[in-house]
């Protein structure tokens, strides 16, 4: 399999986490966001996936699929041992509320192309527009969370809740968010750091990754 993506793209770390955590072995095909005005918006990616986006994941038999939480349910059910979903109803729908909670909730509202437009085209803040949005929603799953027993969010293994958590996060601190304001959050995501699937693909350990000057 390929991964198509970027270093600090939230949604590609989502599923680098998912391919380790299940130890599916996999080639990353790096996509500069920035660099020449976004490799994403180039025809030959523009192929992969019409919406100009990643990650893109491309099969053992070629074919392309994008949206990272659409990738995440093909390897659960392509291989569901181990497995990122709890085996009770209630905990897998709860498991799939956090994932969303960030997917659809906080991620959209601070993507580039968000951003970008706020801020050349309609002239505003976008890194406080960004800030407000990650701190609205993280504060209402910190509200969700409350009272779960146990260091990750629903039961006591990793789910998709954690695979979007914790890049959620890292970009909570990029924005300059205060963190302390959600300390369940933040046991989630030490929990899951402290597992190799989550720490060896974070974004700085990544080929692509720009190092800090």
């Amino acid at each position: 399999m390929k991964l198509y993506g970027y270093w600090r793209s939230s949604c590609t770390w989502r599923v680098r986490i998912a391919l380790a955590f299940k130890r599916l072995p996999y080639q990353q095909v790096p996509v500069h966001l920035v660099r020449d005005g976004g490799e994403q918006h180039q025809a030959l990616h523009q192929r992969r996936n019409p919406m100009g986006q990643v990650p893109v994941l491309e099969t053992r038999d070629g074919r392309h699929l994008s949206q990272s939480m659409a990738i995440l349910e093909y390897l659960e059910e392509n291989h569901p041992v181990p497995s990122l979903l709890p085996t009770h109803p209630v905990e897998r729908a709860r498991a799939r509320q956090f994932a969303e909670m960030v997917n659809a909730g906080i991620q959209p509202l601070q993507n580039l192309t968000v951003l970008q437009r706020l801020s050349e085209v309609e002239g505003l803040d976008a890194q406080h527009w960004a800030r407000h949005f990650i701190e609205a929603g993280l504060d209402a799953m910190e509200r969700a969370a409350a009272g779960q027993e146990g260091d990750f969010l629903v039961g006591d293994w990793p789910t998709f809740a954690e695979v979007c958590l914790v890049p959620q996060l890292y970009n909570a601190r990029r924005f300059g968010c205060g963190m302390s304001r959600w300390p369940r959050l933040l046991r989630a995501e030490s929990a899951a750091l402290g597992l190799s699937a989550f720490a060896t693909t974070h974004p700085d350990h990544q080929p692509d990754a720009v190092k800090a000057a």
